[in-house]
């Protein structure tokens, strides 16, 4: 078998063999270098899903963008889930479909799921689905994954990589997003239960104000009454200036171009470094390199149409929380007052803000 028909990595057993070593602090340059070409052989794989879905979603006020994992959080993962194989990393490629509604992200999902294509579906279409039965951390969400099928010479070899779907209401788009930046401005992690655990109180009580203010829903607290919900979520506010904090933030400054694929890099400090790309191949070598230039530096690749729609789909790396607030105010205000008859809030596109953001 030549270079050209070859698994990623050369097999799922030496991609395994490589994400243990560095589970183990072990990893030699021949790991990093198995691991690297593992990740690169997603780039056609996220392509092709993120064609497909962009194709369905043509015409419509659906966002599609897609991102490879960061490497520091691949090594990461690794190392909080001893039993997790590289290999079988399902989220490593992942594409991110917003919603409008929630009717809207149903119908989709089941359209797509009735796709005429040889890709498999892996999990049993409830197994993640996060709005149903949201997770302790408050996250809602429904996600999918997918392994990559194909019979060509071309892209056989490909044939078994996985690739994570996720399908999220604005609402719940802005949530995650608020806890994300959380995570970078704070030595807390709710969205994987470590740090201050107020903070992962506090999103856990916001998920369950967003989920029945705006979406008609329960979250990971149906127990409660509403006043029990606003009172507490407003009470540990109060006590650890979440808000105050998310208003506080100065937005990252960078450019993004209309060229679609973006690299995003964090400093300590939390500033963002943009470098944007005509070209996937060029832009994924270049991650590979800096990843190696700057070793302790958060960097992320992603991809989107436009602009708007990079800021819109990833705006935890620029801090944007701006939804967020504006609708657990309006959700405290809704289900604090039994007899409230307002009109549902209606997200409008990401408000385009010139050269910064």
């Amino acid at each position: 078998m030549n270079d050209i028909a070859r698994f990623p990595g050369g097999s799922r057993k030496r991609v395994n063999a490589a994400g243990n070593n560095v589970r183990n602090d072990a990893a030699t340059g021949d790991d990093l270098g198995v691991i690297e070409e593992w990740r690169a052989g997603h780039r056609h794989v996220l392509n092709t899903f993120q064609a497909a879905l962009r194709k369905r979603t043509r015409g419509t006020n659906i966002t599609v963008a897609q991102r490879h994992k960061r490497k520091n959080t691949i090594f990461g993962k690794l190392k909080r889930l001893q039993g997790m194989q590289l290999g079988r990393m399902d989220d490593v490629a992942g594409c991110r479909v917003i919603f409008r509604s929630l009717d809207e992200l149903h119908e989709f999902r089941r359209g797509f799921h009735e796709a005429r294509f040889n890709h498999k579906l892996r999990n049993d279409p409830d197994k993640y689905n996060y709005i149903h039965h949201p997770k302790a951390t408050g996250y809602r969400g429904i996600h999918d994954v997918y392994e990559y099928n194909v019979d060509s010479l071309k892209y056989g070899h490909l044939s078994g990589l996985y690739i994570e779907i996720q399908y999220r209401t604005l609402v719940q788009h802005a949530w995650a997003t608020a806890v994300e930046v959380i995570g970078f401005v704070t030595e807390s992690q709710p969205k994987f239960q470590q740090g201050d655990k107020r903070y992962e109180h506090a999103m856990c009580l916001a998920s369950e104000i967003l989920a029945r203010a705006h979406e008609g829903l329960k979250g990971p607290f149906p127990e409660k009454t509403d006043r029990e919900v606003v009172e507490e979520f407003l009470t540990l506010d109060k006590e650890i200036s979440l808000l105050q904090m998310l208003r506080g933030l100065h937005q990252a400054h960078g450019e993004i171009s209309g060229d679609k694929n973006s690299i995003l890099i964090f400093s300590e400090s939390g500033s963002l470094e943009v470098k944007t790309f005509r070209d996937a191949t060029e832009a994924l070598r270049a991650l590979f390199d800096l990843e190696k230039q700057m070793p302790d530096r958060d960097i992320v690749l992603v991809r989107a149409d436009s602009s708007d729609e990079v800021r819109l789909a990833f705006k935890n790396y620029f801090s944007d929380t701006r939804d967020f607030i504006r609708l657990i105010e309006d959700g405290c205000q809704r289900i604090s007052v039994p007899e409230y008859e307002g009109p549902p809030l209606v997200i409008g596109p990401v408000e385009s803000t010139g050269g910064g953001f």
